[in-house]
């Protein structure tokens, strides 16, 4: 009904680019499995290219809005063969723009994840930092589990166990509850000291 309008386009480039990886979020077993470890052989290449070409076409038409930001950084997880060939630096980018466009605590967190990504975890640790006084963000469970990731990535493994413990206990998911406590037991030691 709104061919024209951009937004519209964004939105179902989104909705076909998030629905693409559908099959391979979870295992047989109901286990959540991380964007990046997913079988991307399993991601339905069809809606891919179809949301690709949406979100390109609406991106070149004029004004962007948040939709068409959103979905430009889903094509771009799409397009990367293997998760070690995303393009980074090409999200950042797009979530600075989303960031100034339609600031909210989530495009922070998921901005956040792209500064690790590009500038290392220390650096996403600070922009996640700023999230700890907001009221809407504070006590969800997606930031302690993004700070466990980043903080398992520098190496601290007794704060990222506590983090992942602190996530698990504030979802209400049981497959997250079960995935976050998962990581959080990779991460105890040998001796079976579970510290925090």
């Amino acid at each position: 009904m709104l061919p024209a309008d951009g937004e519209v386009a964004g939105l179902l480039g989104l909705m076909l680019l998030t629905d693409a990886r559908r099959g391979a979020r979870a295992a047989p077993t109901g286990a959540l499995i991380p964007l990046a470890e997913q079988d991307r052989g399993r991601w339905d290449q069809a809606s891919i290219e179809e949301g690709v070409a949406l979100v390109t076409a609406a991106l070149s038409r004029g004004r962007v809005g948040p939709y068409q930001l959103q979905a430009a950084i889903a094509a771009l997880h799409a397009e990367a063969p293997h998760a070690d060939l995303t393009d980074w630096p090409q999200i950042l980018a797009l979530y600075e723009l989303l960031e100034r466009l339609s600031p909210n605590p989530m495009v922070t967190l998921n901005h956040a994840v792209a500064v690790a990504m590009v500038h290392g975890p220390r650096a996403g640790l600070d922009m996640l930092a700023t999230l700890d006084t907001d009221e809407r963000m504070a006590k969800h469970h997606r930031l302690s589990a993004v700070r466990a990731h980043l903080l398992e990535m520098t190496g601290d493994t007794a704060a990222a166990r506590a983090a992942y413990r602190t996530a698990a206990r504030r979802t209400t998911s049981i497959p997250e509850q079960r995935y976050l406590e998962g990581r959080a037991a990779r991460l105890t030691p040998a001796d079976g000291r579970h510290g925090p």
